[in-house]
């Protein structure tokens, strides 16, 4: 609940000086793009990071749920609303390792605490340059924290809310450690209406818990050699009996890395290793939501991901640069079983594959005066192999169903650019252009999945999404205000869109009996999603109070052509027209402070026809704190203080879902100083 600082860094022409962290350096021309900056203060707004992050108009997850209730395969992260996907149309990354799982390009958001890191940097507009594959709407670039001392941080309140966290680091000459850990858990709530439960239906909870330590050393002067791992682990009840998901994992880091300075280059190497693990059980309902009869039992889904990147960057007479490699690969199965008959499953499932995109990167910015001027050029290579589903007998263990689909690989080539001219008084213009690509993910290729009464067939021969774009800002910071605001242009190709195929009851080829109130959907590239809009921000700061305001307003529409004529004109599944955010932050005296936050969201639809409309909604943040010195805060905080119900899906029997109804938490944090 915390003022954004959104406007990006103003053109310079002195070089920067790189001060040598594991965070990798901001892209040589970033300044001409929209950019956001949020600190440590609008990232402790909220505990649930996802939550913070939604102070900036259009990043939203799939649906409305937060990371309190969303199942772990819809935490997919989106920007600017164009088309939200449970796959995630963002790339987010820590210290430039990516975040998203390497099966479903999801994020785990409760194994990233707010706690653990020093700030985000959010880049609106397709990424080429150092940022690849997945950077499609924009990318979310985390910082670790990297100082001595400590945070801490301990609450609980109603649904059952409690949570502790502490996250702090120390120096020992040319070494240093910095560790972070919280755990969080939520009794939840039921997401149905009383008018439409039934003894069907049950609570959304949460059980999660996270670990991380890094260590750092500098061998030589402006050398530093950082290795990092992080654990996590969450459990949830899915609001049906029966229905439950655990999620885990680890990720590792080792990154070298000495800073540009003067005539010197600057050079970065950096591999990662992200290993996950899913287990779900769906049901499915009985009519009158009477009871539920398990349907798929996701027993494991292991998949790896690793990767590496490499960067050189110097300066001329003429422009800044940097240019690099970066490489991602993934491998996954969903190991499952389905087709509950007579009290047991009765068939196995095995769905996955291997996945590769690797791409090398020249970027530029020529400084003169008051201009900035800035490229970027990728060329990408990816491939998809070793795709697989087979089915088979659990009685008898004789496959009946092996199909093992080609090999797939292409080549992609991007590009940004941008130009910006800065005026007197803080006032500057911009404008940019650019591409992107998304490769689906493993999940998205290859498995099938049954969710309620609702199952999505997968469908290996989806293509890579490609956006692209152009916009033109103007902003200023001059004194105690500072405004941005843009136009902007986008186009999603061969957007991958949930389509619905039939309706229940009936027999469909390959998915079987649909029952009454079930949808058979299938992921598709459909065409074109056109999305034209307008985004800005505002604040205005005072001794004692910080105003700030935002919008994020949009016109998307799909295109469907020959693949899904029947969406045209139709607005992309749980896309939002309008955003609009707003808040203070208050001194009060004598050690109080007061903040709060508001949210508007105009009217979404949870299915690709238009048919199911989730009504808009209006939610209220509030928080009070006293501080009571020596680093200790006692406070009280209210979630959802008006208690709006909040609309998050719909299924086709009109039965909706809602996200958490109003929440009072009070807490005591410490911190000390470094």
């Amino acid at each position: 609940m915390a003022l954004v600082a959104f406007a990006a860094p103003a053109a310079a022409q002195v070089v920067e000086t790189v001060v040598v962290t594991a965070r990798p350096p901001d892209p040589v021309g970033n300044a001409a793009f929209s950019v956001v900056n949020l600190g440590v203060v609008e990232l402790n707004a909220e505990p649930q990071l996802d939550l913070a992050l939604e102070q900036v108009p259009g990043l939203s997850l799939f649906r409305r749920n937060s990371s309190l209730s969303a199942n772990p395969s819809t935490q997919g992260v989106s920007l600017r609303a164009i088309a939200p996907s449970a796959a995630g149309r963002a790339l987010v990354t820590l210290d430039g390792v990516p975040q998203n799982d390497p099966f479903g390009g999801w994020v785990i958001w409760s194994s990233l605490p707010p706690e653990d890191l020093s700030g985000a940097e959010i880049v609106r507009g397709a990424g080429a340059g150092p940022y690849g594959s997945g950077a499609l709407t924009g990318v979310i670039a985390l910082d670790e924290s990297s100082g001595s001392g400590l945070t801490a941080d301990a609450s609980g309140g109603s649904l059952g809310f409690r949570r502790v966290a502490a996250a702090g680091g120390s120096q020992w000459g040319k070494v240093s450690l910095f560790g972070s850990a919280s755990a969080e858990a939520s009794d939840g709530w039921i997401p149905v209406s009383p008018a439409q439960r039934g003894p069907a239906d049950d609570a959304v909870t949460l059980d999660a818990r996270n670990a991380s330590l890094r260590a750092q050393f500098e061998p030589l002067a402006d050398t530093l050699i950082a290795a990092r791992i992080g654990v996590y682990e969450e459990m949830r009840q899915s609001g049906l009996v029966g229905a439950r998901s655990k999620a885990d994992g680890f990720t590792s880091s080792f990154t070298v890395a000495h800073p540009e300075s003067g005539d010197a280059l600057g050079w970065r190497l950096q591999a990662w290793l992200r290993n996950s693990g899913l287990m779900q059980t769906s049901a499915a309902i009985a009519p009158g939501r009477a009871f539920t009869t398990p349907s798929d039992d996701q027993y494991a889904t292991p998949a790896l991901g690793w990767g590496a990147n490499a960067a050189l960057r110097g300066t001329s007479s003429l422009f800044d640069w940097e240019i690099g490699m970066d490489v991602r690969a993934a491998r996954g199965n969903s190991d499952e079983h389905y087709l509950y008959v007579s009290g047991a499953f009765t068939q196995n499932r095995i769905s996955g594959g291997d996945s590769v995109v690797g791409g090398l990167y020249a970027d530029a910015a020529h400084h003169s005066g008051p201009w900035l001027l800035t490229l970027g050029l990728r060329a990408d290579i990816w491939s998809t192999t070793n795709g697989h589903l087979v089915q088979s007998a659990l009685s008898t263990g004789s496959v009946t169903l092996d199909r093992q689909w080609p090999s797939r690989s292409g080549a992609l080539p991007t590009a940004r650019g941008g130009i910006r001219r800065n005026f007197s008084s803080g006032f500057y213009l911009r404008s940019a252009a650019y591409e992107g690509f998304r490769v689906p993910s493993l999940n998205e290729l290859y498995r099938p999945f049954r969710l309620g009464n609702n199952i999505t067939e997968a469908n290996a021969a989806l293509a890579p999404e490609q956006l692209y774009g152009a916009e033109i800002g103007a902003g200023q910071t001059h004194g105690a205000l500072s405004w941005d605001i843009t136009a902007f242009w986008n186009q999603l190709h061969r957007g991958i869109t949930n389509v619905t195929v039939g309706h229940g009851p009936g027999m469909f080829p390959d998915a079987g009996f649909i029952p009454a109130g079930g949808t058979l959907i299938q992921r598709q590239n459909v065409g074109d999603i056109n999305a034209p809009g307008l985004e800005g921000d505002v604040r205005y700061s005072m001794d004692a109070i910080a105003l700030h305001a935002g919008f994020d307003v949009l016109d998307q529409r799909v295109h469907g052509g020959t693949a899904a004529a029947q969406l045209t004109g139709k607005r992309p599944a749980q896309a939002p027209r309008a955003t609009i955010t707003g808040g203070f932050d208050a001194s009060l005296g004598a050690g109080w402070s007061l903040s709060a936050d508001a949210r508007y969201e105009s009217t979404r639809y949870a299915d690709d026809k238009n048919t199911l409309r989730l009504a808009p909604a209006v939610t209220a943040d509030a928080k009070l704190a006293w501080a009571m010195g020596d680093g200790v805060v006692l406070y009280v905080a209210g979630d959802n203080l008006f208690n709006a119900s909040v609309a998050t899906t719909e299924s086709a029997d009109g039965v909706v879902n809602y996200d958490a109804p109003r929440m009072i938490t009070a807490g005591l944090s410490f911190k000390t100083s470094p």
